[in-house]
């Protein structure tokens, strides 16, 4: 299959590169400069560099001319903040372009797309009591982008759209997401405090195998909940704690109702800044003290995701982190910071 993907110089697109050409697959990628210092980009990937939201119709075609599939490996999250409404932003990056880039796929004659999304989506749907959508922009952005993404499934085009959760793994020269975390659990100095709750989370390998999987065995439209690993946050934190050096410091939970205190005062500041989320904190409190689990049967195993260490790949993420707080290396951020 030769596979055409948005964001092959990423921490997710270039693993799936990595996994997809294993498989004898050949990628051809379209990414923004530069490339971070000391990435282990795969070989064999023909690289190009480029801005697809500035590219002409006929630029992006000739990316796409004779291919098999298309990778969608692009966008922003919840993390990034900007003026209200903050849906603008989610609409000009997650939503517009994937749907241009699905219409000159399909004109193109692409059989087989794959959208990385997130799992606030699965649990919008299984969860109608949290008003995930309603309440909060982010999530709402990724189930419009996802009933979208789907729409595009008919006339011989397969559709699908990964909801992911929370990703462990690094790569080197690029700022991890999980700075934040780091940075909050080194100001919290004897004891780490923290909500009830839980999450589902993968390692960067896992995903590139279910992007793979997807484009190999998915049929017609259909979404894919991905999740391998179902931690508590005190679980998550310890080994956190383990690969920051502090395996000895107590962690505390919180009562929620001051957990929610503590939102306020987010949501407060944002609003000093005249800033808008992606999640409005307080209202995601009960998300938040959740168990947001995802059993591996109900998508990683159909799409031949397998067994990986998520103890090695979060301490990865750790390690960078502490780099990247330390300013050891120059590395490149996120879209929005």
């Amino acid at each position: 299959m030769k596979v055409f993907l948005i964001g092959g110089t990423g921490l997710l697109g270039s693993e799936a590169a990595r996994v997809l050409m294993s498989r004898g697959h050949q990628v051809s990628s379209l990414a923004l400069p530069p490339i971070p210092k000391g990435a282990d980009l795969p070989g064999g990937m023909k690289l190009s560099f480029g801005n697809y939201l500035t590219l002409t119709d006929d630029q992006l075609r000739e990316h796409l001319r004779g291919c098999d599939g298309f990778v969608f490996a692009a966008g922003v999250d919840e993390r990034v903040e900007g003026p209200a409404p903050i849906y603008d932003l989610y609409e000009k990056f997650n939503i517009q372009p994937l749907e241009r880039m699905l219409r000159l796929a399909k004109e193109e004659g692409v059989n087989h797309a794959v959208v990385c999304g997130s799992y606030f989506a699965y649990f919008n749907k299984v969860k109608p009591e949290l008003h995930l959508a309603e309440d909060h922009p982010y999530i709402r952005s990724r189930m419009v982008q996802e009933e979208m993404a789907l729409s595009f499934a008919k006339e011989g085009m397969d559709v699908a759209v990964l909801e992911l959760p929370y990703i462990f793994g690094a790569q080197q020269g690029r700022k991890p997401v999980w700075v934040f975390l780091v940075e909050m659990i080194k100001k919290m100095k004897k004891t780490t405090y923290w909500c009830q709750g839980g999450t589902a989370m993968v390692t960067v390998r896992q995903v590139g195998e279910a992007i793979a999987g997807a484009l190999e065995n998915n049929v017609g439209g259909k979404t894919y909940p991905i999740g391998w690993f179902n931690l508590t946050w005190s679980e998550m934190l310890k080994l956190f704690h383990k690969h920051m050096g502090e395996e000895n410091k107590k962690i505390r939970i919180i009562p929620t109702w001051i957990f929610k205190m503590a939102m306020k005062k987010v949501e407060k500041e944002q609003r000093a800044k005249g800033i808008d989320g992606g999640l409005k904190m307080v209202k995601f409190t009960e998300a938040m003290t959740s168990q947001f689990f995802i059993e591996k049967e109900l998508g990683c195993l159909d799409l031949g995701v397998t067994y990986d260490d998520i103890d090695a790949a979060i301490g990865s993420s750790v390690q960078l982190s502490l780099e990247a707080l330390e300013k050891k290396t120059d590395m490149v951020a996120m879209k929005g910071e």
